[in-house]
């Protein structure tokens, strides 16, 4: 304490002076229209840099949760479109309606664990058995398809990539209805193949493909790329289409994994017809 009294008396005349000064500018700043609005706009251009710096601060705070929130925001959204219910025409009743029941669900999830380098690459989520998930579920995003659900555990699954050998995906030009094979050549993972198109068959470059409805993984209409090069091969009877990936297999974060409520069913009527051919 008696340090700081001496340190205050050998800066007495400074104090007094700072204290004058700050007087007189408070002064000048009320007793004069152009000074304080002028002070004052400084003051609230500091004050607004300062409240953006912490709101952007506070929204990299909370990234995680707002995403995690977004993803099980659009597993409901999912839910409620026409794509995930089973259509079932009433004709018995004299009317143009229909009743929809739910036949897709959505199981928000977490990557975890997730490769793009080798020939056959493989995802972790943080979602298993206990959360409802079972193999041979398909996993999608907002931007398009991911994979299959290969093997579960209580609390995680791995899914095997699109960017795997043995995936093929049923796909579907959006603007004539015709379908394919999608598979993934091994090379570019942002870059795939559309087969079993035949050569007569008009294909644009820019053309939309979409999963088909012939497969009890995933639902119709999900994007799955555009078409960037189509060309026929000398004798060949089938396009060959590369098409742009509209899911970046190197940046996901949440995914949906698909529950189709009436895939044993399906299947289960598909497997008869097998038995029938033998």
């Amino acid at each position: 304490m008696r340090l700081l009294f001496l340190l205050l008396w050998r800066n007495n005349f400074t104090l007094f002076f700072i204290l004058l000064q700050s007087f007189c500018i408070y002064l000048i700043i009320n007793n004069n229209y152009y000074q304080h609005a002028t002070i004052l706009n400084a003051t609230n251009s500091v004050v607004t840099e300062v409240m953006e710096g912490y709101s952007y601060v506070k929204e990299y705070i909370h990234l995680r949760e707002n995403n995690e929130n977004l993803a099980k925001e659009n597993a409901s959204l999912r839910e409620m479109l026409n794509d995930a219910k089973y259509d079932v025409d009433s004709s018995r009743i004299v009317v143009n309606d229909s009743i929809n029941f739910q036949q897709y669900k959505y199981i928000t999830a977490k990557v975890i664990n997730n490769s793009i380098n080798h020939r056959n690459n493989y995802l972790t989520l943080n979602r298993g058995s206990l959360q409802g998930v079972k193999p041979e579920m398909g996993v999608i995003t907002s931007k398009g398809i991911v994979g299959i659900v290969k093997q579960v555990s209580e609390h995680y699954c791995t899914v095997m990539s699109f960017l795997h050998k043995d995936t093929r995906i049923s796909g579907m030009i959006k603007r004539n209805k015709f379908f394919g094979s999608l598979v993934w050549d091994g090379v570019d993972p942002a870059i795939a193949t559309l087969n079993e198109i035949d050569k007569t068959v008009p294909v644009q470059k820019g053309d939309t493909i979409i999963t088909t409805a012939y497969s009890s993984i995933f639902p119709a209409g999900i994007m799955l790329g555009t078409v960037v090069e189509s060309k026929l091969n000398p004798g060949s009877n089938f396009h060959q289409i590369r098409v742009r990936l509209s899911t970046r297999f190197d940046n996901l974060s949440y995914v949906n994994i698909v529950d189709n409520l009436m895939k044993n069913e399906q299947r289960e009527l598909e497997s008869n017809n097998k038995q029938d051919d033998k």
